[in-house]
């Protein structure tokens, strides 16, 4: 997996791809029209951060790569590598629980909160990706 040298890009599958951890000045791309939707992309080393349609999509501290990266009602998938470990953050569905998997391995469920905010850590290596699968975990009622 590179870097977004364009800093978002759609790809073939109707995924996105976009952030660049190596460039060292904040760097934006403020309307990229997507499928219907606009997103908004601010990059560089210290803080990735994407926006949808004016609404917070995703966030890493520090800045990352994200590589074709889907959002459904079920859930969310990309792929993602950086400089060191990240702190990640996305928006889901408000007050839902999830199932986070890294590289396919589970590393528990959490719950979003009020705002739908859903926070997890990765490790991370250059020019190495990781797999990250969010998953809305089925209650029986």
């Amino acid at each position: 997996m590179a870097v977004i040298k364009e800093l978002i890009r759609a790809e073939e599958d109707g995924t996105v791809s976009f952030g660049n951890y190596q460039i060292k000045e904040k760097a934006k791309v403020p309307e990229f029209p997507h499928q219907g939707d606009v997103y908004k992309v601010k990059t560089f080393c210290e803080i990735t951060k994407l926006e949808k349609n004016g609404m917070f999509v995703y966030e890493s501290v520090p800045g990352s790569t994200v590589c074709r990266m889907s959002q459904e009602e079920s859930g969310m998938h990309f792929f993602v590598e950086g400089q060191e470990d990240a702190q990640i953050t996305v928006e889901l569905e408000a007050d839902t629980e999830y199932e986070v998997f890294i590289n396919d391995a589970s590393t528990g469920t959490v719950t979003t909160n009020l705002g739908g905010k859903l926070s997890f850590s990765v490790e991370l290596q250059p020019e190495q990706a990781s797999e990250v699968r969010i998953v809305k975990c089925e209650h029986e009622e």
